[in-house]
C-alpha cells in the first residue's frame, strides 16, 4: 500500500511539473503579444483616461482638474461643429462607399477573361498610403488646372470651387473617401462567392428574376459581410483626419473641420494635452454607442446560413 501511494506521488509529480512547463510555454509565447498590448494599447489608453482630467501642456506636470475639460468641451461651440461634420460626413459617405463596393463586386464575381487584372486594378488603390492619396486629389481639386473641373469644362459644366466652398469642400472629402471602395469590394466579392449557386439554380426554376435573386437570395446571404463592412467604414468615418488635414485644413470657414482634426489641433498645435484626451474619450464613447447600436438592429435583419 505504502508503495502504490509513493507510485501515485510520484505520478502526481510528473503531472504538475508537465502542467507547470505547459503553462511556461504558454506564458513564454504570449508574453511579446501580452508585453505589446500592455505597453503600447493598454498604458496609453489608461494614460489618456488619466490626462483627460488634468490640465497638461507636455512641457510640465499634469495637474489634476477634475471634470473641466470635459465642461469646456461641451461649452466649445467648435466641438459641436466638428463633430456634426463628422456625422455628415459618415451619413453621406459610408452609404455610397457600400453601394459602390457592392456595385463592384457583383460586377467583378462574373465570369469574364482578365476578371482577376480587374479586381487587383481595383484594389490597389487602397493599399496607397493616405497622405499620398490626398496630395494627388488636391492637385485633382485645382480651380484652374485640376482634372475635375478640366472634364467639367469638356462637357460644358461651369468649374467648381472645390476648396473654396463649404459644401463643395465636403463633397470632395467624400469623393475622395471612394478611393479606398476596395477594401469593402474585396469583402463584399469573398461573400458572394461563398453563396451556393444551387440555391440560385432553385429560386430561378421557381421562377425569380434578377431583381428578387438579388433582395432574396444575395442580400439576405451577405448580411454578415454587409454588417462587418459598415462598422469598419463607421469607424473610419468617425476618425477621418488625413485628407481633411491634408487637402483642406479644415476650411472653408471650418467647412470641413472633422472631429479629430480638431482633436490635433488642440493636442500638437494648442497642447491642450488634457483637452484633447477629454475629446479623444467622448469620441471613443461615440464610436462605442454608434458600433453597439448597428450590432444591435443587425440582429433583426442578418441572416446566416
Amino acid at each position: 500500500m505504502i508503495r502504490l501511494v509513493a507510485v501515485y506521488n510520484r505520478f502526481s509529480a510528473k503531472v504538475r511539473r508537465w502542467r507547470n512547463s505547459q503553462a511556461g510555454a504558454f506564458w513564454l509565447f504570449v508574453s511579446p503579444w501580452l508585453i505589446g498590448f500592455i505597453v503600447f494599447t493598454l498604458g496609453p489608453l489608461l494614460a489618456s483616461l488619466y490626462i483627460s482630467f488634468t490640465k497638461y501642456n507636455i512641457v510640465g506636470s499634469p495637474v489634476f482638474a477634475g471634470l473641466d475639460n470635459y465642461r469646456e468641451l461641451v461649452n466649445d461651440p467648435l466641438v459641436l461643429k466638428s463633430l456634426v461634420n463628422t456625422l455628415i460626413y459618415v451619413v453621406s459617405g459610408v452609404p455610397l462607399r457600400m453601394v459602390l463596393a457592392l456595385a463592384l463586386a457583383m460586377l467583378l464575381n462574373r465570369p469574364m477573361r482578365g476578371v482577376g487584372i480587374f479586381r487587383t486594378a481595383y484594389y490597389m488603390p487602397s493599399l496607397i498610403p493616405s497622405v499620398t492619396v490626398s496630395l494627388v486629389w488636391l492637385l485633382m481639386f485645382n480651380y484652374r488646372h485640376g482634372i475635375l473641373n478640366g472634364l467639367l469644362e469638356f462637357i460644358h459644366l461651369p468649374r467648381i470651387q472645390w476648396l473654396t466652398s463649404g459644401p463643395a469642400a465636403m463633397s470632395g472629402l467624400v469623393l475622395v473617401s471612394f478611393w479606398t471602395v476596395g477594401t469593402s469590394m474585396l469583402i463584399f466579392l469573398a461573400a458572394l462567392q461563398g453563396i451556393p449557386n444551387e440555391v440560385y439554380e432553385a429560386a430561378v426554376i421557381d421562377g425569380a428574376n434578377r431583381v428578387k435573386l438579388f433582395r432574396y437570395i444575395t442580400v439576405p446571404l451577405m448580411t454578415p459581410a454587409l454588417i462587418f463592412s459598415l462598422i469598419m467604414n463607421l469607424i473610419y468615418g468617425l476618425q477621418v483626419f488625413t485628407e481633411a488635414y491634408v487637402i483642406t485644413r479644415g476650411g472653408p470657414l471650418n467647412a470641413t473641420l472633422f472631429y479629430v482634426l480638431y482633436l490635433y489641433r488642440h493636442a500638437f498645435q494648442f497642447l491642450h494635452m488634457g483637452f484633447a484626451s477629454a475629446m479623444a474619450w467622448v469620441l471613443f464613447i461615440v464610436t462605442l454607442i454608434s458600433t453597439t447600436f448597428v450590432l444591435y438592429l443587425s440582429k433583426r435583419w442578418s441572416y446566416e446560413m
